[in-house]
């Protein structure tokens, strides 16, 4: 297997493999969608009973949506994973960590108090100690309070990885796909401008009423542009090339690409060395 390229923009990487099996792919897919570990809550307390605001005005502490539910909007809620902490080992799982009741090494606190009327966002989550930790997105639904109602909970981020729950599910929409070769046959291209309007990802342009390939790797091999009636029998063909793979994913934010392709990479790894080994070990 080989790299031919490596992009990262934002939450966002694509990586161009060469001389590669699709199942070598999809390990390496796999891995990156339930080892990468990242830090998400999973234990919430709710208040119970009246909450007094400054002036003494009490609410009652209910919402409209049940207690679990609140609770598991706020676990999918991406909060902030500390990227050189996590490569460094300092951040550790909650079952390893040596503290007595957690620490910062393996949690992460947050309160949310709030009165209705009103609408409860994800902003409304105050970390307990450093304010970098507030979550990615502040503008996440989380329920509507009516009148006179209250909401005040204390919730706790851990560490684990997707493979335990879909809260720690730090990458998403990864994908890949074979690169196409794509070949225009200009002598029997009769309407160019048909072609390049009925492409459903806009990989051709018009130059002096010429038709030409304006971006190849976004082509998705749904060869709409092989249709008879479109301009031309035989005007373009397109090719998947198994030898070339284009493979893309994002992140939720809480990890970097890079961060999340290390950690993919190293689980890989020692997969097969505990698997060389135990097959070593066969007597």
């Amino acid at each position: 297997m080989k790299v031919e390229k490596v992009e990262v923009s934002g939450n966002k990487a694509s990586i161009i493999f060469t001389e590669v099996e699709p199942h070598v792919i999809n390990a390496f897919r796999r891995s990156l969608i339930v080892d990468t570990p990242k830090m998400a809550i999973d234990n919430v307390e709710f208040h119970l009973g009246a909450i007094s605001d400054d002036t003494g005005r009490t609410y009652e502490s209910t919402t409209p949506l049940f207690d679990e539910i609140i609770a598991h909007r706020l676990s999918m809620v991406p909060v902030p994973t500390d990227a050189k902490a996590l490569m460094a080992g300092d951040l550790k799982y909650k079952g390893e960590c040596t503290c007595d009741g957690g620490c910062n090494n393996c949690q992460i606190m947050y309160s949310l108090n709030r009165r209705g009327p009103c609408t409860v966002y994800s902003r409304d989550l105050e970390p307990l100690g450093d304010e970098r930790l507030r979550p990615l997105d502040p503008n996440i639904p989380i329920v509507t309070l009516t009148e006179d109602q209250g909401l005040l909970i204390y919730a706790t981020a851990h560490l684990g990885i997707g493979k335990t729950h879909a809260r720690w599910q730090a990458v998403h929409a990864a994908g890949f796909r074979p690169i196409p070769n794509i070949t225009i046959h200009q002598d029997k291209v009769k309407d160019p401008e048909r072609i390049a309007g009925n492409c459903p990802r806009d990989v051709f342009e018009l130059s002096k009423k010429t038709l030409k390939v304006k971006d190849q790797d976004a082509c998705i091999l749904c060869r709409t542009c092989e249709h008879e009636d479109l301009g031309g029998i035989g005007a373009v063909t397109v090719d998947a090339d198994t030898d070339r793979y284009i493979f893309r994913f994002e992140t939720d934010g809480s990890l970097d690409p890079k961060t999340a392709i290390l950690f993919a990479l190293d689980s890989l790894s020692a997969r097969f060395e505990n698997f060389i080994k135990a097959v070593e070990d066969l007597k």
